[in-house]
């Protein structure tokens, strides 16, 4: 596969994936996080998808369109290791869902990333909670579901907190 189709396909994963998940978490208290803005695309889908639903977004820097920026108080700027660790006061409950979109797509890069990261949305990630992420976790009290049917296979897996 093109690295080209590679692309389309996460790209089609993900946007399936957002949205079965924003109709699951109908019932499950809390907010969204958007682990990475990047341009931010998701994060303009995810604000349109879950109206109403609260959305922090944390990244180490912000370049995204004008138009898909957080307002101050829902974008979270720094090191994700220490601003997801000590965000509690701020988003002051744990999350509906996490979207993570922070792989590389580098195996050695993602690996380490998902060390330090898989404690971090263990303890973010409220019961019933989902997780859609590009980069593997290790999260023992989650299941991993198979993702929406129709999609090819991506690097993209989801999982739900029992």
């Amino acid at each position: 596969m093109s690295r080209l189709d590679a692309f389309l396909a996460r790209l089609h994963a993900q946007k399936a994936i957002l949205e079965y998940v924003a109709r699951e978490i109908a019932g499950v208290p809390g907010p969204v996080l958007e682990l990475g803005l990047g341009n931010g695309r998701t994060y303009d889908h995810l604000r349109e998808i879950l109206p109403g639903r609260e959305i922090f977004v944390f990244d180490r820097a912000v370049s995204a369109h004008p138009a898909s920026i957080p307002d101050g108080e829902h974008m979270i700027v720094g090191d994700i290791r220490e601003t997801l660790a000590y965000c509690g006061p701020r988003v002051k409950a744990q999350a509906a869902f996490i979207h993570c979109d922070l792989g590389t797509g580098d195996p050695t890069n993602d690996l380490a990333r998902g060390v330090w990261l898989s404690p971090l949305i263990r303890e973010r990630t409220a019961p019933g909670g989902y997780v859609a992420t590009g980069v593997r976790l290790d999260l023992p009290d989650f299941d991993e579901l198979p993702i929406p049917p129709g999609l090819e296979a991506s690097r993209y897996t989801l999982h739900r907190k029992r």
